[in-house]
């Protein structure tokens, strides 16, 4: 199967409920639109072609399906894949709305806002002031790495 270290019981109900989701008829197989579908819905957006790839890799019987081990292998082997700073650059293209590859006041205010956290203004500041490695006033990428990631990480 894959190397590393192994699912976590979150990631694991995740990829399932992800494919009960789709098995309309809960005999334990998706098609090629379900599998397209719950793919996207944990966040992999895979082209047509390499749908249709995978589904012959897996589908020994030729059915056009894919069983449920088989996503359970596809999906893990694909979320253990991932490069964990590739994720946190992507997070932090939504606090960047106005992609100057900073963090700044403005744009952690409005994150806050727009997600209902009722912080002041001087705790915004202090976010900023605690993690601001060169003391330009805002949140560069590398900073935004190691908050997330850690120092040792980066």
């Amino acid at each position: 199967m894959t190397k590393g270290k192994p699912l976590n019981e979150e990631q694991r109900d995740e990829i399932r409920e992800a494919f009960e989701l789709f098995d309309g008829d809960r005999d334990e197989f998706i098609d090629y639109h379900e599998f397209k579908v719950a793919m996207q819905a944990l966040g992999f957006d895979q082209k047509k072609s390499q749908v249709h790839a995978l589904i012959q890799k897996y589908d020994q019987q030729t059915t056009g399906k894919i069983s449920w081990d088989d996503f359970l292998e596809i999906m893990t082997e694909m979320i253990l894949a991932q490069d964990p700073k590739d994720e946190v650059l992507k997070a932090f293209k939504l606090f960047d709305s106005d992609e100057t590859g900073r963090i700044s006041f403005k744009n952690l205010k409005q994150v806050a806002r727009e997600l209902g956290d009722e912080i002041n203004e001087q705790e915004l500041h202090a976010m900023i002031n605690e993690f601001d490695s060169d003391k330009d006033g805002e949140i560069s990428q590398q900073d935004f790495l190691k908050i997330i990631l850690g120092p040792d990480n980066v």
